[in-house]
C-alpha cells in the first residue's frame, strides 16, 4: 500500500473537477489557470512543506511528490503552481526566523505566492556562476540591475526568489562565490523599475522575461549570508528534480492509461488493436521504462529525507523520469494514430508539456556529465 494514498485520492478529487477542456482553454489562450491553483490552495496542497508552525502540513518530500505526480496523472498540468514546493527550501533551510515568520504564514495560506525563480539569464543558461545580474549594497537596500529569462510564473506572483551577483567575479576566489539570494517583493518592485515580459511557447507555461532597473530590495531580504547564494540554490536543486521526475512519473503513467484504454476499444480489421504485438509491445515497454524510473524517483526521495547525499539519484532520477514521460507520450501518439493530434484528445498537449523535461530544469546532457564526473570519475567535459 502507498503510504500516500490518501492523499492521491484527495488531490486526484480536486483535479477531477477541472474537465479537460478547462485544461484546452487555458492552453488554447495561454491563460493561467488561476482557478486551478486558488483550489489547490485552498485544500492546502501547496503549503505541504511548510512547516505546521507556520501554517503548512509540515510533510515530506515524498508527500510533496505524490501531489505533483497525482495532478499529471490526472492530466492536469502542475507546472503552473510547483515552483512553490521547491522555491521555498531556501528560505526554509537558510532563511533567518524573522524571514520565515514574515513569509511563511503567507504562503502557506495563499496570501502571498512564491512561484517565481529569478536565476536564469540570456547569456548564461545553466552556467550559472556566469549570471550577470547584479546587488549592490546602498545603504540599508540593495540595488539590482540585470535580466532574467525564462522566469515562469512570473506575473502570477507575489515574491521572487532571486540570485543576483553581490561580489563581481575578478574579486573571488571561486566562480561560486559572490552571489546572493534575495526575497524580492514583486508587488513593491513592479512599480519601480521592474519590468515583466511575456514569452510565447510551444506550451503554455505563463513564462517571462524579467527586467531589473535600479530595483531596490531592502538588505533584511538577503537570505542567509552575502556571497553564499550559490550553495544555497544547489541545496533546493536536488529537491526540485525530484519534484519534477515526479511529475514526469504522472505523466507517463496518464499516457500508458489513455494509450492501453485505446488500443482495448480501437477496432480495426475486425480485432482491437492491442491484440497486435506491433502496437501492445511498445505500450510493455514504456510501461516498464516508467516503473523503473518511478524507483529511482522514490529512491531519491528517500536519500533526500534521511539528509543522505542525493545528488546523483536526483539527477538520474529527474533524467530517467522525464525520458520515461517523453517515451510513454510518444506511444501514446503512435498508439491513436491520426486521433492523437487532435485537440480534443489532449494527447498533443500533454506531449508538449512534456517534452520540456528534457531541457528543464537542467538538460538530459548536462546530467550526463555530471555522473560522468562525479559518479564515474571522467574528466570534466566543460
Amino acid at each position: 500500500m502507498d503510504l500516500y494514498d490518501d492523499i492521491r485520492t484527495e488531490v486526484a478529487r480536486l483535479c477531477a473537477t477541472f474537465a479537460p477542456d478547462y485544461w484546452r482553454q487555458k492552453d488554447r489562450e495561454s491563460a493561467y489557470p488561476t482557478e486551478f491553483v486558488e483550489a489547490l490552495t485552498r485544500a492546502g496542497w501547496l503549503a505541504a512543506l511548510v512547516p505546521e508552525e507556520y501554517g503548512g502540513a509540515g510533510l515530506p518530500l515524498s508527500a510533496a511528490a505524490a501531489i505533483l505526480e497525482e495532478i499529471q496523472r490526472a492530466g492536469a498540468n502542475g507546472a503552473a503552481c510547483h515552483a512553490q514546493m521547491y522555491i521555498m527550501g531556501a528560505l526554509l533551510r537558510h532563511g533567518s526566523p524573522a524571514q520565515k515568520d514574515r513569509y511563511l504564514p503567507g504562503i502557506a495560506s495563499g496570501e502571498l505566492r512564491l512561484q517565481a525563480f529569478g536565476v536564469t539569464e540570456p547569456t548564461s543558461g545553466t552556467d550559472t556562476t556566469s549570471i550577470r545580474t547584479t546587488a549592490v549594497r546602498k545603504g540599508d537596500h540593495y540595488v539590482v540591475n540585470g535580466q532574467k529569462v525564462w522566469t515562469s510564473r512570473a506575473e502570477h506572483s507575489d515574491l521572487m526568489l532571486l540570485l543576483a551577483r553581490t561580489t563581481p567575479r575578478d574579486q573571488v576566489a571561486k566562480r561560486t562565490d559572490g552571489l546572493s539570494v534575495f526575497i524580492l517583493d514583486m508587488r513593491e518592485a513592479r512599480e519601480n523599475g521592474l519590468t515583466i515580459r511575456p514569452i510565447r511557447a510551444m506550451m503554455n507555461h505563463s513564462t517571462t522575461e524579467v527586467f531589473f532597473d535600479n530595483v531596490r530590495v531592502p538588505a533584511e531580504n538577503l537570505i542567509g549570508e552575502e556571497g553564499k547564494g550559490f550553495r544555497y540554490i544547489l541545496s533546493g536543486m536536488n529537491a526540485e528534480r525530484i519534484l519534477i521526475a515526479a511529475e514526469c512519473i504522472g505523466d507517463a503513467k496518464w499516457f500508458l492509461q489513455k494509450a492501453t484504454d485505446y488500443a482495448n476499444e480501437r477496432v480495426v480489421f475486425g480485432r482491437p488493436i492491442g491484440q497486435n504485438q506491433g502496437v501492445q509491445f511498445p505500450i510493455a515497454r514504456a510501461y516498464a521504462q516508467m516503473r523503473a524510473a518511478e524507483l529511482m524517483v522514490a529512491e531519491a526521495a528517500r536519500r533526500f529525507e534521511a539528509g543522505e547525499n542525493c545528488g546523483a539519484e536526483a539527477n538520474m532520477a529527474k533524467m530517467l523520469a522525464a525520458e520515461a514521460s517523453w517515451a510513454a507520450g510518444e506511444t501514446c501518439l503512435q498508439t491513436h494514430g491520426g486521433f492523437g493530434f487532435a485537440e480534443e484528445y489532449d494527447i498533443e498537449r500533454k506531449f508538449r508539456e512534456t517534452r520540456l523535461y528534457q531541457v528543464a530544469p537542467i538538460s538530459t546532457n548536462l546530467i550526463l556529465s555530471y555522473l560522468a564526473e562525479h559518479v564515474l570519475g571522467l574528466p570534466r567535459s566543460y
